[in-house]
């Protein structure tokens, strides 16, 4: 069968997604056989009437096998996490090390940040001379020499989720709980993982705002990447307030550098569960997790992956000689009290406003600037302790800025929820 049409007309008759159905729309996407109308009329059977569990395995095995999967001969396993995106969200800059330091495998394969979510890539870019296109030949190297690496895809990973990425934009399909799970799944298991842990954010400044939304995704995730072989576990993990102190790529690399040097907070506590939770998978003893994170033996995997990957060999020695310091930096002024509740969702609109972001793919970001020392839930704020610093490249931004931060915070009565809201396993 090469006429994806019965496919379509299938789903859209509630007779769901079979395995060579989806092959023949996976392929179609990837060769440009299938057309941006069947496309988008397929985006929109799958919204309307859903693929159904196996149809959803197929899928995501159809488009993780469009393009390229890498396989691994190495003497450990083989494991990632993905995140659905958050304020201060730096866990994979301490994360990927750390379980490198465990005898892990970690071929990170991530993306650059669209909207008022940061992307790990944009932040190790901050970095003089990181470079996230890495050939393939050098990418392995770098894993199997560090234990971990953090690149770009390259154009021949799960192509067909490239062409319908565009297309459920077009088509009023983003919402899509199957092709949201394929979307991710197809790109991560691509990279041939053994074990994958994942972080579904809820709350203010996560894609998804509702804890009940939030599970849905992650139990189809769970379900899914189990179903396409790859063990994976989720957690719902809170995003109503900021993970980290900091939002702005060079910024959160220098809190991500002090998190590896020991510092304590919630940065800490969520890449330490995620981690001991990747290692179970692994079938790994988490037993002395924080002992290695402390010992600076994940610091060192850092440093080297950094200098292998063309940065500088002295980052963590001398990170404020590396990374560029805005020109303006400023308080947030507050009036006397507790913070009872945060936009987080204006706080990433913040950080774009000043340049920290995108809007659309291709634009130029200035890693300077951004949000740190921002305040949390319960936190006191007032004339000695403002909302947050405004680091800006004019002063103009910076008003801008404060203003907006101003916005973002209610004070009042309010304590933070716990940093994980649940766990689901397959």
């Amino acid at each position: 069968m090469t006429d994806p049409r019965p496919v379509i007309a299938a789903i859209r008759d509630g007779r769901g997604l079979d395995g060579p159905g989806a092959a023949l729309i996976a392929q179609g996407l990837a060769d440009g056989s299938v057309s941006d109308a069947q496309a988008g009329a397929f985006a929109m059977a799958v919204l309307t009437r859903g693929t159904g569990q196996a149809g959803r395995v197929a899928l995501t095995r159809a488009m993780r096998d469009s393009g390229h999967v890498l396989q691994w001969d190495l003497p450990g396993p083989v494991v990632d996490k993905h995140s659905t995106g958050g304020i201060g969200d730096t866990v994979s800059l301490v994360l990927a090390p750390l379980l490198a330091a465990r005898g892990c495998f970690v071929p990170m394969i991530s993306g650059r940040g669209l909207g008022h979510t940061g992307g790990t890539l944009d932040k190790l870019e901050a970095i003089p001379g990181y470079l996230c296109d890495q050939p393939e030949e050098d990418f392995r190297r770098i894993v199997r020499k560090i234990g971990c690496a953090i690149v770009a895809a390259t154009g021949d990973v799960a192509p067909a989720d490239r062409r319908l990425y565009a297309i459920r934009d077009e088509s009023g399909t983003v919402e899509s709980i199957d092709l949201i799970t394929a979307s991710i799944l197809s790109k991560k298991l691509a990279a041939g993982l053994d074990a994958l842990v994942l972080d579904v954010k809820a709350g203010s400044g996560a894609i998804l705002k509702k804890s009940d939304s939030a599970g849905r995704l992650a139990q189809a995730l769970v379900e899914t990447a189990n179903g396409a072989g790859c063990r994976t576990t989720a957690f719902i993990t809170d995003m109503d307030q900021p993970l980290a102190r900091s939002a702005g790529n060079a910024l959160e690399v220098h809190e991500a550098i002090r998190c590896l040097q020991g510092e304590p907070g919630a940065l800490r506590e969520l890449t330490l569960a995620l981690a001991a939770e990747c290692l179970t998978l692994a079938g790994h003893s988490e037993e002395g997790l924080a002992a290695t994170l402390d010992s600076g033996a994940a610091a060192e995997a850092f440093g080297r992956m950094v200098a292998a990957q063309g940065g500088p060999r002295d980052l963590l020695e001398r990170p404020g000689a590396h990374l560029a310091r805005a020109p303006v930096i400023v308080p947030v002024p507050a009036p006397q009290g507790r913070v009872g509740r945060i936009d987080v969702t204006a706080l990433g609109h913040a950080v774009l406003a000043l340049g920290g972001g995108r809007v659309r793919a291709g634009e130029v970001i200035d890693h300077r600037v951004g949000l740190d020392r921002m305040a949390k839930l319960g936190d006191s704020v007032g004339a000695d302790a403002p909302l947050a610093m405004v680091h800006a490249a004019d002063d103009t931004a910076a008003q801008v800025a404060i203003a907006a931060v101003q916005a973002a915070y209610t004070l009042g009565e309010g304590q933070a929820g716990p940093l994980i809201r649940d766990r689901i396993t397959a």
